[in-house]
């Protein structure tokens, strides 16, 4: 039996949320994507620690197949390595694309800041301005719960994911979910802490934070985010998928394993709106490089509103992670700080981050939840590698 996951940023789907032994790990000189060619092909010896952490990644770690898509002032590559798909043993394509979970809470909180700088939602404004009413019982109180304490995950809201059953989620996948349905699910408990007051992951705040773009803009939140961020980066391979289960383009089958011996099930068709505005998302390593690099270099946000988004808090975790409005923050072992988030839905782990000096790094595993641990950890470790082995020589 699957049981929610307990990590320090719990993923979209939270905990729902061995053939790889032969696989070997490729370094593609093909194009990440239609419109994102590498500048010039890698050899195939460079970056050997990135090579090794996708091999154990898809061999001692468990998982079918894993990709790193990275980028610095050199050019673009783009490392795989496994399987896309246990029964065909077809290979994991640089291209490929994947449900990104809680990677989708940027682009989310990057729209609602977006409306904060065009004046049309405060950001220290109680969320019953804009959704009245509906933020309420066992003590929770939409009256005192600003936008930014939603964003934030400072609002003290429980979690919905908390009180789904995983195991229906798995066994049911195509199931329609309804947003205030959830909502409700969550309202329906009384909240962990006082607004303001504490910092606990929560993805009812994403979906509420869905629902405040709704209202203020007469659209879906999913809407908001083509105009506003993915048609004006040509973001080709990224998606905002409304009650479809099927994931566009080439793509590795997602995987979940129910306990630790039993055997792979395909969950690649997934209904996404169990996730909605806190995961729901399909994009790429090449699209989410490029949309994490834009946003934190000023071409989405105007300049208030970036402080405000890279204005974080501490999350307690044990590398003195930090939260701000919808992006995560974390010291880099070779210096510096990376920023970006990761995600896990049913059959797919993401992380992606940048740096302010031009790095990029995204990182797809095709199995979850049943992960290992270690694979949760060879997760963090490989986009930490692929930023620090793309850092300028001093003097570039």
């Amino acid at each position: 039996m699957i049981t929610l996951k307990r990590t320090t940023y719990k993923r979209a789907v939270g905990g729902l949320l061995v053939l790889a032994a032969a696989a070997g790990v490729t370094l593609s000189t093909q194009p990440d994507d239609a419109h994102a060619r590498p500048n010039t092909a890698a050899p195939t010896a460079e970056y050997p620690h990135l090579r090794a952490l996708l091999q154990r990644l898809t061999t001692t770690d468990g998982g079918p197949g894993a990709l790193v898509a990275l980028q610095n002032r050199s050019g673009r590559a783009v490392l795989t390595s496994g399987v896309a798909d246990v029964r065909r043993h077809t290979p994991v394509r640089a291209d490929s694309t994947f449900r990104i979970g809680s990677m989708t809470k940027p682009f989310v909180a990057t729209v609602v800041l977006q409306l904060v700088g065009d004046g049309r939602v405060v950001l220290d404004a109680p969320i019953e301005r804009y959704l009245p009413g509906v933020v309420r019982g066992h003590g929770n109180d939409g009256r005192k719960i600003t936008v930014r304490q939603l964003l934030q995950h400072t609002s003290g809201l429980p979690d919905y994911l908390d009180y789904l059953k995983p195991q229906d989620v798995i066994d049911k996948p195509l199931t329609h979910y309804d947003t205030r349905d959830l909502v409700r699910l969550a309202l329906s408990h009384r909240p962990s802490f006082a607004p303001g007051t504490d910092w606990r992951y929560s993805n009812t705040g994403y979906l509420l934070a869905g629902m405040l773009i709704e209202r203020v803009t007469g659209h879906t939140y999913g809407h908001e985010i083509r105009r506003r961020i993915i048609d004006p980066l040509h973001l080709r391979q990224t998606s905002v998928p409304a009650d479809t289960s099927k994931i566009p383009g080439p793509h590795p089958s997602g995987y979940v394993r129910k306990d630790k011996d039993a055997p792979l099930k395909d969950t690649t068709a997934l209904n996404p709106t169990v996730a909605g505005a806190s995961g729901a998302m399909i994009s790429s390593g090449a699209d989410m490089n490029r949309f994490l690099d834009a946003l934190v270099h000023g071409r989405l946000l105007r300049p208030a509103q970036l402080r405000q988004m890279m204005t974080t808090r501490p999350t307690g975790s044990p590398d003195n992670g930090a939260y701000g409005l919808g992006l995560e923050s974390h010291p880099l072992p070779c210096g510096g700080r990376a920023w970006g988030h990761d995600g896990g839905i049913v059959g797919y782990q993401t992380t992606s981050a940048v740096t302010l000096d031009g790095r990029q790094a995204t990182v797809m595993a095709n199995l979850y939840p049943g992960e290992t641990d270690a694979q949760d950890k060879d997760m963090t470790a490989t986009v930490r590698t692929a930023l620090c082995a793309a850092r300028p020589s001093p003097g570039r």
